[in-house]
């Protein structure tokens, strides 16, 4: 949905990188809107990698808990853990970007919208893994 709707801003992000391709901007004091478009990304990017690095853990977890309930829900119409995992996922990924794309409207238009569109997707994608993280710690 989001890259439906930001497909422009996106393809600008992609110009941007280009045209830092020798020496990208440092994102620890970007000063011109496309150095915060791009560092955005990178931010965004950096989450993304974050979440998917955790996703093993999470999937083995979820594994773990389907041994230990597998005699109650044999039978059943009661999803398997894993399954409910896989699920919320899919649900949560299709509010992030919804709600990226709503956020990112405030600016709609401007040339500050990927990046705002790009803030939403890192801070959401770090609650993710705050609320995953969470699953691990339980005994």
């Amino acid at each position: 949905m989001i890259l439906r709707t930001l497909t422009g801003c996106c393809i600008a992000i992609l110009l941007t990188a280009a045209a830092f391709a020798d020496e990208p901007p440092s994102c620890l004091d970007p000063q011109t809107q496309v150095e915060l478009t791009y560092c955005a990304s990178v931010d965004y990017e950096s989450a993304d990698a974050d979440l998917n690095a955790l996703w093993p853990d999470i999937v083995a977890a979820a594994k773990t808990n389907d041994e230990y309930v597998a005699d109650m829900i044999a039978g059943s119409d009661v999803p398997t853990t894993l399954e409910a995992l896989r699920t919320a996922q899919r649900a949560w990924i299709k509010y992030r970007d919804a709600q990226c794309e709503y956020e990112a409207y405030e600016v709609f238009g401007g040339t500050a919208q990927p990046m705002v569109g790009s803030l939403c997707l890192a801070r959401l994608t770090r609650e993710r893994i705050e609320v995953l993280s969470q699953t691990l710690d339980m005994p």
